[in-house]
């Protein structure tokens, strides 16, 4: 088994932090192999923010992405920068509140993780709410393995608010994958 996943949005969404997440809880806890690559514009706040993550049950030969099995979209920009590079059965996973125009020819899932995370209280819990979705919807790791990450990872003082949006981020997956199924069975 060899994953290759892409997130990406903008600065300050968090996306560096889910893909740290992401890596640990596949390594860390899962015993699988793990490499994160990471890139920022220069801006802190605002700028392209990408994020990709190789998991594999054996050694990783090259750390790099050419094309994602996984492509999560948090951006407009980078939803646009990077639908072309996803493998023929990869998926995507956007938020479609701030991907408007997500038309791609994969699978696609629609996660309004910033409406979620907003309705916890925080929409910087955004990262964690889309994090708990892709491991609804891939199983690319386990979710205690998740949990454990989010939660040995984040300050103390967040850590019930990132149970609950990883949490809602698993029931938003296990929703998205639902209505992705019934689609397939009904053509649309």
């Amino acid at each position: 088994m060899k994953q290759e996943i892409r997130i990406c949005g903008f600065g300050g969404q968090g996306v560096v932090l889910a893909g740290h997440v992401l890596g640990k809880a596949a390594a860390a806890y899962d015993g699988l192999t793990a490499i994160l690559t990471q890139s920022y514009g220069p801006e802190a706040r605002g700028g392209a923010a990408r994020t990709e993550v190789v998991i594999s049950d054996r050694s990783i030969g090259y750390p790099r992405i050419v094309s994602a099995d996984v492509l999560v979209a948090m951006s407009q920009e980078a939803f646009h920068k990077f639908r072309e590079d996803i493998r023929e059965h990869g998926i995507v996973i956007v938020d479609p509140d701030l991907v408007i125009d997500h038309q791609v020819e994969r699978k696609t899932y629609r996660v309004p993780a910033t409406r979620i995370a907003e309705e916890l209280g925080n929409k910087i819990t955004a990262n964690v709410v889309m994090v708990g979705a892709l491991t609804s919807i891939t199983e690319v790791v386990t979710r205690d393995a998740m949990m454990q990450s989010v939660l040995e990872t984040v300050p103390a003082r967040f850590k019930d608010l990132n149970r609950r949006a990883l949490e809602a981020g698993f029931r938003a997956g296990e929703e998205a994958r639902s209505v992705e199924a019934t689609l397939a069975l009904t053509g649309e």
